[in-house]
């Protein structure tokens, strides 16, 4: 009998209790989340393939006889734009109005991690996030008669797209002085990161200071991976955007764990 179970010295059962802890309350957590939005979850994919979608049609009527390129450009940066739109925009506004609605004191008094409460608004925003992509990605070449080559690699550029940027929503959601404020400030930097970095644009046609604001920017990885993923599969140049994305992920994990408390400052 003693030998069918582990030592205590190897730490295996310790591991596993944390892992089991750690499943328990994201499960818990994103039942919570998976609750606000069941009722309204048609609404938020139709919000969120909506201002691509806008801007996708606007691109193709101001665009005459766009080269391929271009098409996979226009293609590639709306999705991103997606992407950005719930991992950025709509995140930081939902925790900031948890925040201000006192759901915080909620969750104060439980034995859960910040880190776990992300990770289910994540979860949230991928189950926002996926569909509205599909759709987006069946219309466009749909509209351009255009076939884009469709790899298992996709799943984690779009998964390390939308957590590369989600940490800027959660730091100023978190931050939030008043609901009004963070919300303009989503939606302006919203603006900034999707239009003034290589999203829907190349970097060449950027000016030299957009340039090199654009090197700190997650989203001309995402837009660059994207791009490439769906005309060359999985490559180098895709892995090396993925590796610069995860660390933008690890750097907002970090940032929740050590700069953002659940108490609401007076």
């Amino acid at each position: 009998m003693n030998t069918l179970m582990p030592s205590a010295d190897t730490g295996l059962p310790r591991i596993s209790g944390r892992f089991a802890r750690w499943r328990l309350e994201v499960s818990i957590l994103f039942r919570i989340q998976f609750a606000t939005v069941k009722d309204s979850w048609m609404w938020i994919i139709l919000m969120a393939t909506l201002y691509p979608l806008a801007t996708f049609l606007f691109m193709r009527f101001y665009t005459v006889n766009p080269s391929e390129d271009m098409i996979v450009q226009i293609i590639a940066g709306n999705l991103v734009f997606g992407l950005v739109v719930m991992g950025m925009n709509s995140l930081g506004q939902e925790i900031a109005m948890q925040k201000h609605q006192n759901h915080f004191t909620f969750y104060a008094s439980l034995p859960i991690s910040k880190q776990n409460f992300v990770i289910a608004n994540l979860l949230r925003g991928l189950m926002n996030t996926v569909p509205s992509l599909l759709i987006l990605g069946v219309l466009t070449q749909v509209i351009y008669d255009i076939q884009l080559t469709l790899s298992p690699g996709l799943l984690p550029v779009m998964v390390l797209s939308l957590t590369s940027v989600v940490g800027i929503g959660i730091l100023l959601g978190f931050w939030s002085p008043t609901f009004q404020f963070t919300n303009m400030l989503c939606q302006a930097l919203m603006m900034v990161i999707s239009f003034l970095s290589p999203v829907m644009v190349t970097m060449e046609q950027l000016p030299l200071p957009l340039q090199w604001l654009a090197y700190v920017l997650p989203t001309t990885y995402a837009a660059d991976a994207m791009r490439t993923i769906l005309t060359a599969g999985w490559t180098t140049g895709v892995m090396l955007d993925c590796l610069v994305m995860l660390v933008y992920t690890l750097i907002s994990l970090f940032a929740v764990h050590r700069l953002i408390g659940w108490r609401v400052s007076d």
